[in-house]
Order: structure tokens, then sequence, then C-alpha cells
């Protein structure tokens, strides 16, 4: 399945006053992997992101989205792909009702509006907000803004669901929540996230940037294995398998 391939090759981008922002990423994301992208604030795991989705057009290097190398006049058929949630829901809703938000990208697909109101209806349900389908968008809670940010995409059947920060803002009950939603969508997934311990639920693979570029590349539970990469790269290890700070203080 090429079309749930994605494949960067030397990405560089510089701001537009020419900081340097990306500096040579490369690497190659196969269908069906769940791959965290993880680094310090700056390392450009955002700037990243907004690349795989024609947001960004790279100073150098390409992006290739299973059989489309991204460039302006392939952007459209790369966006019905790749599904992108933005940190910050309110970024994504700007419609008068949820059932707005979550059928404006279908309606700009060109279905019937039975479609439409079919793909919407299933979205709402799989994250769990049906019954807010008639609600304006503002008046959400954060974790509910969340999940119809998802349900928007969702609504678009897309083979890839790119996400960024996907559980900040949330309260414990709203990220286990949507974890379990998460857990739902079995096509590729790469998810930019400081929160490792959600890393460890859902993602096999591990990426690591550092300032622009990146230090390590592997399996989630080798890179959370190494003390010193994770030292370098300012991070530390999830909660879950830190060592209990009693019971070292005893030893």
């Amino acid at each position: 399945m090429s079309h749930h391939i994605v494949e960067v090759k030397d990405l560089q981008y510089h701001y537009p006053d020419q900081t340097p922002a990306l500096g040579g990423v490369s690497f190659r994301i196969h269908h069906g992997e769940s791959v965290a992208i993880v680094g310090a604030n700056g390392a450009g795991k955002s700037t990243l992101l907004l690349h795989l989705n024609g947001y960004l057009t790279p100073t150098a290097g390409e992006v290739r989205i299973g059989d489309f190398l991204l460039t302006r006049d392939t952007v459209q058929d790369v966006r019905r792909t790749v599904g992108m949630v933005f940190q910050d829901p309110d970024d994504q809703l700007f419609m008068s009702t949820v059932f707005d938000d979550v059928a404006f990208g279908p309606l700009n697909l060109g279905l019937t509006p039975s479609e439409v109101s079919a793909r919407v209806e299933k979205a709402l349900e799989t994250v769990g907000v049906a019954h807010l389908k008639k609600r304006p968008p503002h008046r959400l809670s954060a974790g509910q803004k969340r999940r119809v940010a998802i349900a928007s995409v969702l609504s678009m059947s897309p083979d890839i669901l790119v996400m960024d920060e996907p559980s900040a803002g949330l309260d414990p009950r709203a990220r286990s929540q949507l974890i379990s939603i998460l857990q739902t969508f079995h096509h590729t997934k790469i998810i930019a996230t400081h929160d490792l311990d959600m890393v460890v639920d859902l993602c096999e693979r591990t990426i690591v940037m550092h300032e622009g570029v990146i230090s390590a590349d592997g399996p989630t539970m080798e890179i959370f294995g190494n003390d010193e990469l994770l030292a370098v790269s300012c991070l530390e290890k999830p909660l879950r398998i830190q060592g209990c700070p009693v019971c070292s203080r005893r030893s």
C-alpha cells in the first residue's frame, strides 16, 4: 500500500529571517506504523509536521506521500491522504456548529449530502461526541474541542493521521479517552508530543529530534532506555519506566 508511505529526504527549512529550523531530516514511515516524534521545545517537531501536509514549503529536500512528491500541483491530493490535527483545536474549528465543522472537509470533496451526513455521524460517534453535533465549538471544553478536531479529520477518511501535541491541555480522563480513540485508528499515525507515557501506549517507533535534526530513530523502548541520548536531547524517561524515587533512596 504505497499510498500510506511517508518519505522525507534531506528536508531543510529556514524561517523568513533565514534562521534554520530543519537541517537535513530524512526518514521513511511504512503503512500501519505508529511513530512518535519527540524532542525539547524548539527541536523542530511542529515545523516538520507542517511539511507533511504542505502547510510549509521546504527550503531544500523533498517530502513524498505514497506515489505523490509533495508540490503545489499535488498538495490537494496529499491532503486527502494525510489528516492533520493541529496542536490548538481552535485553529481547526471555525464553523457555527460541531456538525458543520466536521462536515466541512467531506463537503469540499464533493460528496453528496447523505454521504457527508453519514461520515460526520460516524466520525462523531468514533470520538464519543455525537451528542454535541449542534453545539457551537466555542462552547466546548478543551477535551471536547480536541475530539471534534479529530473527528473533523477522521471524516475525511485519511490513510495517514498526523497529530501535534494531541494530549496538551487534557485532564487525565480525557487523555485516557484520547489514547483509546487513537488505538482504534489502524492506519499510519505520526504523533509529535512531549507526553512520553502516551508514546509508550501508542507508538512502537520513536524519532528523536534535537536542534532541527534527527538524533535517533528506533524502537520506542530502546530509545527510552538510552539515558545518555535522553539527557543530550533534554528529555526524561516516561514516568512509568522511571524507578521509584523512594525505593532508589533506600537502596
